[in-house]
Parts: structure tokens; C-alpha cells; sequence
């Protein structure tokens, strides 16, 4: 991967000097009551969120959960007092004339008719639209990659299938639309049939949008006029639109192709991509799609953000391109106090960076029509932070600055498809995979997860990524002026930098437990309180299974993080999501039993089923009794 040549670190200013300037410069600022938002819209990020809590509502001690102690082995656990409930697994139907989920009897029909492998994003939409409803709704589901080895018997490569394996293998990617609802039990349940049951899919057709689409290097025999185009796969984390929409990101695309691209006009970007001659899956060795000597173009047709209207199954998903082509964690959405949509999104790869859109257009909240469009038209900006605890947003705007023709750039779409290249040359900051990036609708800031970047050296270290050979992350809060996202100008803070409790480098409230310490946050989700819920990815290095963390984000206990829920044995939490009245948790417990093998899975996990191996499945988590999870 080509990146940037690093800035070389001042040796004087080393992590403990910045630190103390940090928390010395947030005092200032909390003295002069420039600390946080001020003019807060409590729940314009969230459909159905007019019960989130505004900036003075932020309730201290409100997570009075017993935490659950660390451990590693073949069960989820939740902290006492609370209830997880298996929502929805790997091939599960969703309609009622799909036989019951076999292992050892799937075909592509039967998958492009069930839930999907290896669930990620979560968004719950209630039903009806606008409504802040938490007992009925629709839930949109990412499935972002598949791992043969525990799908089929033999426990197969992913580069070993055959034509017709490889179709079931693809129709297990995409996204599953299905409605659920709280029965009086307090029970969840899809709703087999429902009209607004969907599978989306790498052969759902879908179509380019805004300033990249019509571009001649998006043209193949599949899209002849560059718009047309087809599916979507390596879909990670995601967002949900004030309008009800979905948003769903593109991310390790790279890994589904092969071939010779030295003739095909994009060796730089696809380079910079990861794509490899060789191949690493299947698809590329029995569908010319994917085969870049036979169709070079391909690859530009992912990597992007798709917005996907939920109450249409008939809709066709649209690839806004003015969110940019890079590897999309996902795409939070919010409406700034002016009405114009601000997204934010993180590209997850070692040294990549981090990026805000401002659209053109304003909100309507009386007009779900006039919204539908916003993420068409505006402006894409990517961040350079500074030591001093400054953040500035660069605007990326061919013929501005080098984003011109001598550079390589010869149209605005140029810039939004050679993404990375732009960043580059603006001089933004090389992160530390920037993953989930959401704002706390409680204050209006902006949490951003960094995970991790065992790449970083020393010379490389700077504010935001302030480790070497970071293993295990940090996340960052980012404060908009006045509660101005639109601004080019931010301050930010050291939210908490992760590891074991006690390591060199970690920074955690100095009170927290030997369970309250975490590693690699992913994704994250916000309670109607304001109170942090982060997931993460990648704990498992120290012998302690991945999971949830809570914390509030104000006061005195601020950033004392405390464990919720632990994962089964190779499986990571993804895409927490909590009901408009905080009662309910959807989680998704990914790919469970990670690295062993069909036959001799480390967890049989959801099912216990000797005959059965283990699935990724999505969770819903309530308290007993009732009650806003984490009281």
C-alpha cells in the first residue's frame, strides 16, 4: 500500500507532554464552557430518536449494571439481570416456503432466501416510519464476508469451491432487510412473508449516483454506461438516515478479485486497494466479473456507500459516489443545526484517514421525498489533525489546491475515485484504521474508534495515534464549535487509549476495574442517555474475549468503561443498535468458532448441535423485567 512519507515526530514532545496539554486545554475549556455542543437538536441523528436525552439530560451513575467479568470460551454472557435472545442465524428463512436451514443441503436459491453469513451493521427502522415505536420495526442487516472452512463440510479454503458453492457463497454476502416484533412475552420474532422482507445481494441491481457516475472508467459489459451497475459485498459497519434509510459500507472489496491489471489504465489505485494478481476467493476463478484481465473496471465499482431505501423492496440501492471510493466502515449520518446533512465516515485500513460530508441541499423533516436525494450533491472533506489539539477539515474539490489535472485529477469524479491519492496530496493524517465514527446525539461530538496499526514506528507517532506498533487502539472525541459540524475547524480529545489495564501507553479513568479495561474498539452505539457502548474486535490476543464496554462520556466518570457482554470463543461484536427507548440491544456476534473448522468448531454457538456448526447470529439483549438496558 502506497501512503504518504510520515512527518517525521519531535522527540521533545513525547506522548506524557501531550497528554498533560490535553486534559489541561479540556479543563480550560470546560471552565469557559467551550467544552461540548451547545446547540444540540436532541435526536435529529436518529429516525424515531425524539427520546434521546439532551446535552443538560446526561444522567450521572446511570449505568448501574453488575459488570461481567473477563473470560474466554464457548458461550455468550450477558451482565445478571439480563436476557439475550437469538434473533436471527446464518440461514434462517425469511420466507415461510424456504425449507429449515441444512448444512449439508444449501443451494444459492435456498440462501438468497435466508439470512446471510457473518452479520455485521445493525439498523432498526420502527414501523411505522417517523414513529419512535420499540416493539415493532424493520432490521437491516450487513453481511460482510463469508468464511467457507466453517459454512461447508470438509471445511473447504475459500479459493477451493466449485462454480456452484461459490454461487451459494456469494448469495450469503449482501444485506437482509426483515421485519420483527416484540410479542407480549417480550420475545422477538422476524415476520416470515412480510413485504418488507428482502435479500440484497452481489447480483441486486443497483446504480451509480452523483459526480463519479457516467464516468467512462466505470464502464463494462455489465454497466455500458457507467450508472448501471451490480450488488454489493464486503459490507462492514453502516448508518441510518433521519429519512429511514440505510446506509451500508463497502470495505474489503479487494479480496474477491485477481488478475493482471499492470494494461488495465488503474494500476495505481487498485495498488493502493490491495487487489493482487492471484487469486484469495473463488468468485474471480468462475465469474469473469470478477477477473480483472477480463474486466478491468470492476474493481471501481465498490468501495463505496450504498443507501438503500428499506419500506421499497422494489427500490433499487443507490452508490452515492460523493461519499468518496475508499474502504467504508460505514456512514453515520447527522442533521446540523442549519439542516444540512453532515455524514462521517472512517476509511479501515492502517494509515488511512478520516472523512465529514456536507450536503448541498438542507433537511425537510416533513418531506421524506425531498431527502431522498441529499447524499447526491455537496462537499467531501478529510481530516488533518494537529498536536495542539486542533482539527482542521479539508475540502476535496477538483481544480482546488493539487486536485487538478497535473496531479492526475480531470473532473470532480476523478477525485471521489482515486479518494486516497487526494488525501494524500491535501497532507491529511494517516490514522489508526478509523472505523466506527458516530455522533453522541446527548452532546452533539463526534467518537471515533481507532482500533489499531502494529505499522505505526515511533518516528510516526503524533496527538490522535500517539503509540508504536499500536496493537490495541484508542478512540478519539472530536468537538464541532458551537455544535457547528459544518465547520472547517475542530478541537478533539483523548476520549481513552485501550490495552490492558496498567499497560504503558493505556489511558483509562484511574478507576476502573481489572474487567473494565478493553482492546481494539470497532463499533460503537449510543444509548438515549449519551452513555458510550463500544465493541470491539480483536481482545481475543489477550486471552479475553471481545465483547461490549459501557461508559458515560461527562463528568466524573467519564471514560470508566465497564464490561457488558462477552462473546463466544472467535467471534467479535459488531453493530450495536439500540430501540428508540434504550430497552433493546441488537448485537451481532460475528464469525463464532473463528479459525477452527466445520467439523471441529472451538464453539458450537447458537445451536449446541453436534450435527450443526456454529453461525454468526444477531442478538437482542433486555433487561428482566423491562427497563432501559444498562440501569
Amino acid at each position: 500500500m502506497s501512503e504518504k512519507q510520515p512527518k517525521q515526530k519531535n522527540t521533545a514532545l513525547i506522548f506524557a507532554d501531550i497528554l498533560a496539554a490535553r486534559i489541561s486545554r479540556r479543563q480550560a475549556l470546560k471552565g469557559l464552557g467551550l467544552g461540548g455542543s451547545a446547540l444540540m437538536l436532541a435526536g435529529c441523528g436518529i429516525p424515531g430518536g425524539n427520546n434521546v436525552a439532551g446535552k443538560n439530560d446526561v444522567a450521572a451513575g446511570s449505568l448501574t449494571f453488575k459488570e461481567l467479568p473477563h473470560g474466554l470460551d464457548p458461550h455468550l454472557a450477558v451482565a445478571q439481570g439480563y436476557n439475550a435472545q437469538v434473533l436471527l442465524s446464518w440461514g434462517d428463512p425469511l420466507f415461510s416456503d424456504v425449507p429449515e436451514f441444512d448444512p449439508y443441503a444449501q443451494t444459492p436459491d435456498r440462501q438468497s432466501k435466508q439470512f446471510g453469513y457473518n452479520n455485521d451493521f445493525i439498523g432498526f427502522v420502527p414501523l411505522p416510519l417517523g414513529s419512535d415505536h420499540s416493539d415493532q420495526g424493520l432490521l437491516v442487516v450487513n453481511h460482510e464476508y463469508t468464511r467457507p472452512s466453517m459454512m461447508y463440510p470438509g471445511s473447504p479454503g475459500r479459493h477451493q469451491l466449485d462454480k456452484e458453492k461459490s454461487l451459494n457463497d456469494m448469495m450469503a454476502h449482501g444485506l437482509s432487510v426483515v421485519e420483527i416484533r416484540k410479542k407480549a412475552d417480550g420475545q422477538w420474532q422476524p415476520v416470515l412473508d412480510s413485504a418488507y422482507n428482502r435479500r440484497i445481494t452481489p447480483l441486486t441491481e443497483m446504480q451509480m449516483t452523483g459526480p463519479a457516475a457516467g464516468s467512462s472508467r466505470l464502464i463494462t459489459s455489465d454497466s455500458p454506461d457507467g450508472v448501471r451497475t451490480l450488488g454489493t459485498y464486503g459490507n462492514c459497519a453502516g448508518g441510518v438516515t433521519p429519512w429511514g434509510t440505510i446506509l451500508t459500507g463497502e470495505e474489503n472489496v479487494d479480496f474477491y478479485f485477481a488478475g493482471d491489471f499492470t494494461d488495465s489504465g488503474e494500476q495505481e489505485n487498485y495498488q493502493r486497494f490491495g487487489m493482487k494478481t492471484e487469486h484469495r476467493g473463488s468468485w474471480s476463478r468462475h465469474f469473469e466479473r470478477w477477473d480483472m484481465r477480463q474486466t478491468p473496471a470492476e474493481p471501481l465499482h465498490v468501495g463505496w456507500v450504498v443507501e438503500i431505501d428499506p419500506f421499497d423492496p422494489q427500490s433499487v440501492p443507490k452508490k452515492r459516489t460523493v461519499l468518496g471510493r475508499y474502504k467504508h466502515e460505514g456512514a453515520y449520518v447527522f442533521i446540523n443545526h442549519d439542516g444540512h446533512v453532515v455524514a462521517y465516515s472512517g476509511d479501515d485500513e492502517q494509515f488511512e484517514y478520516l472523512y465529514k460530508f456536507i450536503s448541498k441541499g438542507k433537511y425537510q423533516q416533513d418531506n421524506r421525498r425531498a431527502n431522498m436525494d441529499l447524499l447526491d450533491d455537496g462537499t467531501l472533506y478529510c481530516a488533518r489533525f494537529s498536536d495542539d489539539g486542533t482539527l482542521t477539515w479539508l475540502p476535496m474539490v477538483f481544480g482546488q489546491g493539487p486536485l487538478t489535472t497535473e496531479n492526475g485529477f480531470n473532473s470532480q469524479g476523478d477525485v471521489l475515485l482515486d479518494c486516497r491519492k487526494a488525501a494524500d496530496l491535501l497532507a491529511a493524517t494517516p490514522m489508526d484504521r478509523p472505523e466506527d465514527v458516530e455522533v453522541n446525539p446527548a452532546n452533539g461530538q463526534v467518537y471515533v474508534m481507532l482500533t489499531n496499526n502494529s505499522r505505526r514506528t515511533a518516528a510516526q507517532t503524533d496527538g490522535p495515534n500517539p503509540r508504536a506498533k499500536n496493537r490495541d487502539g484508542q478512540i478519539l472525541e472530536l468537538i464541532p464549535p458551537d455544535g457547528d459540524h459544518s465547520a472547517e475547524r475542530f478541537s478533539w480529545e483523548m476520549f481513552l487509549i485501550a490495552g490492558r489495564k496498567g499497560a504503558p501507553g493505556t489511558q483509562y479513568h484511574p478507576d476502573i476495574s481489572e474487567n473494565g479495561w478493553l482492546a481494539n474498539p470497532d463499533n460503537c452505539a449510543f444509548d438515549k442517555l449519551g452513555n458510550l457502548w463500544i465493541a470491539t474486535d480483536g481482545a481475543e490476543q489477550h486471552q479475553v474475549a471481545d465483547g461490549i464496554w459501557a461508559c458515560e462520556v461527562e463528568g466524573e466518570r467519564r471514560a470508566l468503561t465497564k464490561r457488558f457482554l462477552r462473546t463466544p470463543v472467535g467471534a467479535e461484536l459488531c453493530g450495536p443498535f439500540f430501540t428508540p427507548d434504550s430497552e433493546n440491544l441488537f448485537c451481532s456476534v460475528q464469525h463464532p468458532g473463528d479459525k477452527s473448522s466445520f467439523e471441529k468448531p472451538t464453539t458450537r454457538w447458537p445451536d449446541y448441535d453436534p450435527n450443526m456448526p456454529p453461525r454468526p447470529s444477531v442478538v437482542v439483549i433486555t433487561k428482566d423485567g423491562g427497563g432501559r438496558v444498562g440501569s
